[in-house]
């Protein structure tokens, strides 16, 4: 896995619309205890410094928390107040909106075929595919995520609807055979947990999860021309919010004392999914204990449950990646602090 699985053009002609999710009235607090971190890492058989790592991959937004301390923050063109673009981070909070829908009964089984919530499927190659197959990357539909993912960007950032697209979408091979990293998937689980909540996907985000896990800002999430929020990209929102989501997961989805994600949800979407050793649920794994949401470019929230350890890191670059090397540089600092 040389470099994170997804390619978004930058070069859209326009940001896509995006709805606004509100701030929690009781956000979790983080205890700034903000001090220098030396750290160095070895891969490749080369011995590598995180300031030598951070600067090479174009860094804006890097923090460290351990529990609920923020033990390193640092910014480079940016601030603590910037909202920093997801990119594919959001499919792990798709994730964790399927999860709460499921336990709220709104989703009844992850083997129902996605049908059951979006009949207008029935006519494409999702027809038949189960909501776990979507969650596992395993669709089998047809998808090139470089090629395909940019003109799906752009059609959003005119302002056109993507469920069109999807509705063309043809099966390439069964469902749940193999892994191929495809981001229409995402979309359409979040068009699930509108159709099955009743209620649209960026107000269901903020209701159960984002308000709940006790997030402090605002934050904005792209949608479609039809205002369907994208759900594989596209949430615009500070580091320190997104150390917080997570938080949440190294809690076992809990916040502020109260249960938020299902703590079997949590341990579900964050081990291997049965078609990629290194994929869960919408989350990548390190291959022990730790996981991490990732999204082009570089970004990462990357969770390590051992050194109760939640690492952040945020750039406005569109370069290229080696998430072999980011994690061997992650677990060295999670295992420093």
């Amino acid at each position: 896995m040389r470099s994170i699985l997804i390619a978004l053009t930058l070069a859209a002609p326009a940001a896509p619309p995006a709805d606004v999710i509100r701030p929690s009235a009781d956000p979790v607090p983080l205890v700034n205890a903000n001090r220098p971190l030396s750290v160095t890492y070895t891969y490749q058989g080369e011995r590598r410094t995180l300031d030598d790592f951070l600067t090479r991959t174009k860094t804006n937004g890097f923090l460290v928390l351990r529990g609920q301390k923020i033990v390193h923050e640092r910014y480079t063109d940016a601030s603590r107040s910037t909202r920093f673009q997801s990119w594919s981070m959001a499919k792990s909070f798709t994730s964790a909106a399927i999860g709460v829908a499921l336990k709220e009964g709104h989703i009844r089984s992850l083997d129902d075929p996605v049908t059951r919530y979006l009949p207008e499927l029935g006519r494409s190659g999702y027809d038949d595919v189960s909501i776990r197959n979507l969650l596992r990357m395993s669709s089998g539909t047809e998808w090139d995520e470089g090629k395909d993912v940019p003109k799906m960007q752009a059609a959003a950032s005119k302002g056109l609807p993507l469920m069109p697209r999807v509705v063309r979408q043809r099966p390439d091979w069964a469902p749940g055979t193999q892994f191929e990293y495809n981001s229409m998937n995402s979309y359409v689980l979040a068009r699930v947990i509108t159709e099955a909540t009743g209620t649209p996907y960026h107000r269901y985000v903020e209701k159960k999860i984002w308000r709940p896990a006790g997030m402090a800002g605002t934050a904005r999430i792209s949608a479609d021309g039809d205002g369907h929020s994208l759900g594989y990209c596209c949430i615009h929102a500070t580091d320190r919010d997104y150390a917080r989501f997570g938080l949440l997961y190294l809690r076992q989805g809990k916040a502020n004392g109260k249960q938020v994600v299902p703590a079997s949800w949590v341990k579900a979407s964050t081990r291997p999914s049965g078609v990629n050793p290194r994929y869960g649920l919408h989350w990548w794994l390190g291959g022990g204990k730790d996981f991490m949401a990732a999204g082009f470019g570089g970004q990462y929230v990357y969770v390590s449950p051992e050194h109760d350890v939640v690492i952040v890191k945020s750039t406005t670059s569109t370069g290229q990646h080696d998430q072999e090397e980011v994690l061997a540089a992650f677990r060295a600092v999670a295992a420093a602090v």
